[in-house]
């Protein structure tokens, strides 16, 4: 496309160009106008003026940008450019345009007599600024940088039945999990070190919410006073998967250390994903034996001697943080009860088996028949034990009570004998002690010698 551009105008001093030598624009001669003077010598006599120059041709880009950009016309960037991947071939992007900053002119006028260098340094600095803001701003975009919500919780630690209280409220404001933008929260809770599921509470699961409301109280039995200066609470915030694997959401942790005896106290805490280190967590669990007595669990015993039945009463109440035993992950607990030395199958008695927990409650009592004089040369030996079917029980751990005890054990057999008609309930730590060794010689003796038995009527007698 070529647009022309229109002949100059008419000067007062130069006459018009002649008809017959313009080519645009000219103005034909009108019939009704009066009859123009004759020309003069002098007219014809001067000299005939130059023709108009010939028409410009532009560009369609050129002539959209007429009086549109002031500037250079630059080439529009597409968006191949910015993503390489879209090319068949590999190709570098273009390099990135600098942005001109305007400045006012100085006019050789610098405050504090401030060079030309220092004016540039500084000029560099909002740059490297900008891009380290930029920077950050592309890395806060991150999933784990983002809002997970908060969580409203309540804990009370009572001293005297050795019970953690745990009010899960309620949370708000969680991170959608589903592809509908919302999500079935529920809240898994743990002790730590030592997490595993003898130690794990669950609330119960809501559906599509973000902001649930629980109002669920959990408890954690056997907590004593040297846990509440050890141990850490840890809850965690997941959202359930049917089809697939339940998905985490975040998680709060608060050590036990800073509640006070009998005191509730109300914690509101934003989510965040911690990440655990292994090593951490190996270098914890391999710190002595404590740890290792507390994998075994804990039993809570009550004893009490009836003056008026010259009996011993014996209670199994519970048991709590025991060992896995099965594949599963849990156990099939039952409390074994001897009193040595050995009285026949009066001394003998045996709870009933919980299935699958490892957490249970018996609240079961045996009596003893045995004078009060002749209780101080007792010992009272308590055992549990995973219930195997068609095979040899698994022995998870132990407890002995008497004078050859020491510790809380020692202290708990002295007061019964002292307080004759009291009830005295204690938490015992359960472990692989010397009694419970000799048993698992013995039972596994005995499982040999059934074997060998079994091998022996399969083969004939040759004679």
């Amino acid at each position: 496309m070529s647009v022309s551009k229109p002949p100059p105008p008419h000067s007062h001093f130069a006459p018009p160009p002649d008809s017959s030598t313009s080519s645009h624009l000219s103005i034909p001669p009108s019939s009704s106008t009066p009859s123009s003077p004759a020309p003069s010598r002098a007219t014809s006599s001067a000299p005939r003026s130059l023709p108009p120059p010939s028409p410009v041709k532009i560009s369609m880009q050129e002539h959209f940008a007429i009086n549109v950009c002031p500037g250079p016309i630059m080439p529009i960037p597409q968006i191949s450019d910015f993503f390489p991947r879209f090319h068949d071939f590999p190709m570098t992007p273009p390099p990135p345009r600098e942005k001109k900053i305007l400045k006012e002119p100085d006019f050789g006028l610098n405050n504090g007599g401030e060079t030309d260098g220092e004016n540039k340094e500084k000029e560099r600095k909002p740059t490297e600024v900008d891009r380290g803001e930029r920077q950050e701003g592309a890395d806060s975009d991150d999933d784990d940088e983002t809002y997970l919500g908060t969580l409203e919780f309540t804990l009370l630690f009572d001293h005297e039945n050795n019970c953690l209280h745990c009010t899960i409220h309620k949370a708000k404001g969680l991170k959608a999990m589903d592809s509908n933008g919302l999500a079935d929260p529920y809240v898994k809770l743990h002790l730590l070190p030592g997490a595993s599921k003898a130690n794990k509470l669950r609330t119960k699961t809501l559906k599509n919410t973000l902001n649930p409301v629980w109002s669920e109280t959990l408890m954690y039995h056997g907590i004593t006073a040297i846990d509440m200066t050890t141990k850490t609470l840890r809850l965690c915030v997941c959202d359930m998967d049917r089809l697939g694997r339940n998905e985490f959401i975040g998680e709060v942790r608060v050590a036990l250390k800073k509640l006070s005896k009998g005191e509730s106290k109300r914690f509101k805490m934003g989510l965040e994903r911690i990440t655990q280190n292994k090593d951490i967590n190996k270098e914890t669990v391999e710190q002595g034996t404590p740890v290792a007595e507390e994998e075994r669990g804990r039993i809570l015993v009550s004893l009490c001697y009836s003056p008026e039945k010259s009996c011993l009463l014996v209670g199994i109440v519970r048991c709590a943080h025991l060992a896995a035993m099965d594949s599963n992950g849990y156990s099939d607990p039952f409390v074994k009860i001897v009193l040595q030395p050995d009285m026949g199958k009066k001394s003998k008695y045996k709870t009933t088996v919980k299935k699958k927990t490892l957490n249970p409650e018996f609240n079961e009592e045996f009596v003893y028949e045995v004078p009060h004089d002749q209780l101080a040369k007792k010992t009272l030996e308590i055992s549990v034990w995973d219930y195997d079917l068609g095979m040899s029980n698994d022995f998870i751990g132990g407890v002995e009570l008497g004078i050859n005890a020491k510790g809380v054990r020692l202290k708990h057999w002295f007061e019964c004998l002292k307080h004759i008609g009291k009830k005295v309930e204690y938490w015992h730590t359960q472990s692989v002690s010397t009694f419970a060794q000799q048993v698992l010689v013995t039972n596994i003796v005995v499982t040999r010698l059934f074997l060998l038995g079994m091998q022996l009527k399969k083969v004939p007698n040759v004679g």
